[in-house]
C-alpha cells in the first residue's frame, strides 16, 4: 500500500449519522484508524446476528462500506476501500443480508417464472366519465404519483431515488468482465446508453440531477442519505452485493433485467405525474428519455444479456431469477413504507423537505399540501436564511 492511499479524501460526500451500534461502529472505524477498524472486525459477527437485516442500522453500516468503492467520504482515508479488517465486517454483514434474502424470495425458479408477471402491465380498476384511469388505491408509488401524488411526494421520492440514480449504471459495470460473446456485447451496448452515448449532458446520473435541481432539491452526490428512511438502503446496497460479487454474476443481471423491464411503464407513468404537477422541462427530461430507451433497452436485455448469459452458462438460471425477485422484493417494500406514510399526509423521510417557496414571496408560507411530520431540512441554510 502506498503512503497516497493513507490520505484522507477532501472531496465527497460527508459521513452519514449513525442509526445504531453497528453503523457507529463503522463510522468510528473509518476515522479511527486500523486499530478501531480491527476490534471492530473481531465484534461485527456478534452485533449482526443480533441485528434486523433489512434495518437501517444493519443497512447504513452496509451502505458506508460499499460506498467506498464509489466516491468514498470526505475525511476518510482512500486505503480504507480495502482494508482486511473492514472487508471482513462488509462480508458479515453481507452475509447477514444474503441470508434473509434466500429465505424470504423464492428460491429455485426459472427466468419465465420471474419475468412472466413483469411483462404484463396491470390492468386499470376502471375509467372515469372523462375516460381517465380510475384513482383506487390499487398500483404502486408510480401509479399514485401519476394520479393523485402531490409535489411535496414527487419532491421526497426524487429526493430518496438520488441514492441510486446519481450513479446510475455504475454497478452494474462491474459485471461485464465477467461476460463474454454476445451477453458482453448487449451488457456494454445498454450502459453505453447509460453513460450518454460519449456525450456527458446526457449521462443518465446527469439527468437526473437536473431532475433533482428543477424540483429545487440539492442535487450533490449523497446529499440525502440522512434523509433517507430505512427501507430506502436495501435496494441500492443489493445492486452493489450483487455487483462486487463474480459469484453473483447471475444475479446482478437478473437485477439489472428488472430494472430493464419495469422501467418503461413506471417511467411514463412519473412523466406523467411531473406534467400533471407543473414540474419543468428538466424534470420531464429524465423519464421521458427513459420511456423510450428502456423499451428498446429491455428487449436487448432480456433477448441478449439473459439469453447470452444462459447459453454461456445455463446453471445460472435461478440466480438470474433470484436477481429479478430479490429486486421486486425490496422495491415492494420500499413503496409500502413510501404509501403508508404519504396516505395519511405524513412525510416518508427521517428529515422532511423544506418547501418551496411561494411565487409571493421569497419566504413564501408553507404550502397547505406540506407533510406533517414538519422539521429541519437538509437544504436548509444553517444561518436561517
Amino acid at each position: 500500500m502506498t503512503a497516497t492511499t493513507d490520505l484522507a479524501r477532501t472531496l465527497g460526500p460527508a459521513l452519514p449519522t449513525a442509526r445504531g451500534p453497528l453503523s457507529a461502529a463503522v463510522l468510528t472505524a473509518l476515522t479511527g484508524g486500523r486499530p478501531q477498524a480491527a476490534a471492530l472486525a473481531r465484534e461485527a459477527g456478534i452485533q449482526a446476528a443480533v441485528a434486523d437485516p433489512y434495518g437501517e442500522d444493519l443497512q447504513l453500516a452496509l451502505y458506508v462500506l460499499y460506498e467506498l468503492h464509489y466516491r468514498g467520504f470526505a475525511g476518510v482515508p482512500e486505503g480504507c476501500e480495502w482494508d482486511p479488517d473492514l472487508l471482513r465486517v462488509r462480508g458479515v454483514l453481507e452475509d447477514r443480508f444474503l441470508t434473509a434474502l434466500r429465505r424470504d424470495v423464492p428460491a429455485s425458479r426459472t427466468v419465465a417464472d420471474a419475468f412472466g408477471g413483469l411483462l404484463v402491465e396491470p390492468v386499470p380498476a376502471g375509467r372515469n366519465a372523462r375516460g381517465q384511469e380510475a384513482e383506487g388505491d390499487t398500483g404502486g408509488v408510480a401509479h399514485h404519483l401519476q394520479h393523485r401524488g402531490e409535489l411535496w411526494q414527487f419532491r421526497e421520492y426524487a429526493a430518496l431515488r438520488s441514492l441510486y440514480h446519481l450513479k446510475e449504471a455504475d454497478p452494474h459495470a462491474w459485471v461485464i468482465p465477467r461476460l463474454a460473446g454476445r451477453a458482453k456485447a448487449a451488457m456494454v451496448a445498454v450502459e453505453y446508453d447509460e453513460f450518454g452515448a460519449g456525450r456527458a449532458e446526457h449521462v443518465h446520473a446527469r439527468l437526473f440531477a437536473e431532475l433533482m435541481r428543477d424540483l429545487d432539491l440539492n442535487a450533490a452526490y449523497g446529499h440525502y442519505l440522512d434523509a433517507a428512511p430505512g427501507p430506502a438502503l436495501p435496494p441500492v446496497n443489493l445492486m452493489s452485493l450483487f455487483g462486487l460479487h463474480r459469484s453473483l454474476r447471475g444475479a446482478l443481471v437478473g437485477h439489472f433485467g428488472c430494472v430493464e423491464v419495469t422501467s418503461s411503464p413506471g417511467s411514463r407513468r412519473l412523466a406523467a405525474a411531473l406534467r400533471r404537477l407543473g414540474a419543468g422541462a428538466a424534470a420531464q427530461r429524465f423519464y421521458d428519455e427513459h420511456v423510450e430507451a428502456d423499451a428498446v433497452h429491455e428487449q436487448v436485455v432480456r433477448r441478449e444479456v439473459i439469453g447470452g448469459l444462459l447459453e454461456d452458462e445455463p446453471a445460472l438460471e435461478s440466480d438470474v431469477a433470484f436477481g429479478a425477485d430479490a429486486t421486486v422484493f425490496l422495491e415492494d417494500r420500499l413503496g409500502a413504507a413510501l404509501l403508508e406514510c404519504w396516505r395519511v399526509g405524513a412525510s416518508a423521510l427521517r428529515v422532511p423537505l423544506q418547501p418551496v417557496p411561494s411565487p409571493e414571496s421569497p419566504q413564501g408560507p408553507r404550502p397547505a399540501a406540506a407533510p406533517r411530520a414538519w422539521g429541519q431540512s437538509p437544504d436548509a441554510d444553517p444561518d436561517g436564511a
